[in-house]
């Protein structure tokens, strides 16, 4: 019996107040069985979740994880040629990097806004949920077919269910990084998960999350026929911090990367602290990621470092435009966060390679 707080989807269509309505989606093995993961798709998968785990545990010294790509995807043909694009990069670079693409399909607000292309695909303020979680699980795959591992940050702790076999890494966001509901959700995963520090720049939140999702959980969950389920995680070891700075200023510095190591309690050779080079490190400022991406690959250079990567907002063409309902957007400019461009892109992408070079 539905609370008293919701109701079925056939009430009044012109309401604009009162109790939500529910209307039906395809349960998660419906739609794995519509858009099912290929060999090629798993090896991809499979394969950037133990490279990224390999780094994180200090097996693998001559690599770094490089998340990379569009602050939020909201046009999936261009996503796809950022794809191309970047998959020339990683297998020119395999041999020092790890690189993921960026592929954030959901997107949190402060207040209100364009919540991502999972939640409002054709940028109408319909939110036509069916089709977002449809063609964002197509996405995906198409992605990863190319050979190019996806990773995004989980938001609704209901996505995971929907697209967690579609991605190699995942980020668990400032916002939410102190939410015990989405440390249980990462508890479970069976990927790698970076959690950001505080939007205040507090380190201690992602520290904390990453030792309670390193252990099991027992909570209320969803089976695959979409069955409210009892949830039972025995815990994800492959969880680090995401510096990210925040309102108290930047924290890519040595001494805010070796404090948050510390915390970790991260034993050499492991690496556990990821830089994010734009929000809060970058001031928000989208062209000053390559300074703050290049002051990293000084540490980097040193031996006994625990950074394990870096993360990077970009897209076809530098900037950001401003999202109006209904109106197309110029393709290949970010219609959140503002992003450095692809020329910037792979020059970043060649001097990080370099540099992984020179501290081997």
């Amino acid at each position: 019996m539905l609370s008293e707080n919701f109701e079925s989807s056939t009430g009044d269509a012109a309401a604009v107040s009162g109790p939500p309505r529910l209307q039906p989606m395809l349960a998660p093995n419906q739609l794995e069985s519509a858009i099912p993961v290929t060999n090629k798709a798993s090896e991809t998968v499979v394969g950037a979740r133990r490279s990224i785990a390999r780094i994180l545990h200090g097996n693998d010294p001559k690599r770094l994880a490089v998340i990379v790509g569009p602050c939020s995807i909201h046009d999936p043909d261009t996503a796809l040629e950022y794809a191309q694009r970047l998959r020339r990069v990683a297998a020119s670079s395999a041999d020092t990097l790890v690189i993921v693409m960026r592929s954030y399909l959901e997107k949190p607000r402060t207040r209100l806004g364009w919540k991502g292309f999972l939640n409002d695909p054709d940028l109408d303020g319909r939110c036509d949920l069916s089709a977002g979680v449809e063609r964002s699980r197509a996405l995906l795959l198409e992605i990863n077919e190319m050979g190019v591992a996806c990773g995004s940050e989980l938001l609704d702790p209901m996505t995971p269910h929907f697209v967690a076999d579609l991605l190699g890494w995942a980020a668990i966001g400032a916002r939410t990084s102190p939410s015990q509901t989405h440390r249980e959700m990462a508890s479970g995963l069976s990927m790698p998960v970076g959690f950001k520090n505080g939007m205040d720049g507090d380190i201690e939140v992602s520290v904390n999350a990453v030792v309670a999702a390193a252990s099991p959980h027992t909570f209320f969950g969803m089976s695959r026929d979409g069955s409210p389920a009892k949830v039972r995680t025995r815990g994800n070891a492959e969880g680090h911090v995401v510096l990210r700075g925040g309102t108290s200023g930047p924290n890519f510095g040595e001494e805010w990367i070796a404090r948050a190591a510390d915390a970790l309690g991260v034993p050499r050779p492991a690496r556990r602290v990821m830089v994010d080079c734009s929000h809060g490190n970058s001031n928000k400022d989208h062209r000053r990621q390559g300074f703050v991406c290049r002051e990293v690959l000084r540490q980097v250079r040193r031996p006994g470092h625990p950074i394990m990567g870096l993360m990077l907002e970009s897209n076809l063409l530098a900037g950001n435009q401003t999202w109006q309902r209904g109106v197309a957007p110029r393709r290949g400019v970010s219609i959140t966060d503002a992003c450095i461009g692809w020329n910037e892109t792979e020059q970043l992408l060649n001097e990080i390679s370099e540099a992984v070079r020179q501290s081997a």
